[in-house]
């Protein structure tokens, strides 16, 4: 802890392949100093990830062809998130066009959620629940 000049309130992971690099590198660059990042490596692939500069600041776990939940069981201790007030297990294709992380974390501690997900944008296209699409009526549903 001596050694960081900012100690992180949240901890944010994402369970990512290499493939989706791009949607990756957009969503970490919405979480600032404040978030501590953790990629979860489901295909080995890691060193390539150095191409960002945030890549360096970030943790890496690789043990190929596991999923989001088998590496939060293992690797998400209770000992290893008791110093974050909030942790984020985020989808690797997650879209982050709108999204602020630290106005979201504000809105999860204004109502008090202990479990929460970003709502899609209600003209999203494709496949979703009717509960994840953004109600525009209201901060929260």
């Amino acid at each position: 802890m001596e050694d960081l000049t900012i100690i992180p309130k949240y901890l944010v992971t994402f369970t990512v392949g290499y493939n989706q690099k791009d949607n990756i590198d957009a969503a970490v660059k919405k979480f600032s100093e404040n978030f501590t990042i953790v990629l979860f490596h489901y295909d080995g692939r890691t060193t390539e990830w150095d191409e960002f500069e945030w890549s360096k600041r970030a943790i890496h776990v690789s043990v190929p062809k596991q999923a989001k939940w088998w590496y939060a069981k293992r690797f998400l201790h209770p000992n290893i998130v008791a110093p974050y007030e909030y942790i984020f297990m985020w989808d690797e294709d997650l879209g982050v066009e709108n999204f602020d992380a630290e106005e979201y974390v504000k809105l999860v501690r204004k109502h008090g959620l202990e479990i929460s997900q970003p709502g899609l944008d209600a003209k999203s296209a494709g496949l979703t629940w009717a509960m994840t699409r953004k109600r525009n009526s209201s901060e929260v549903h």
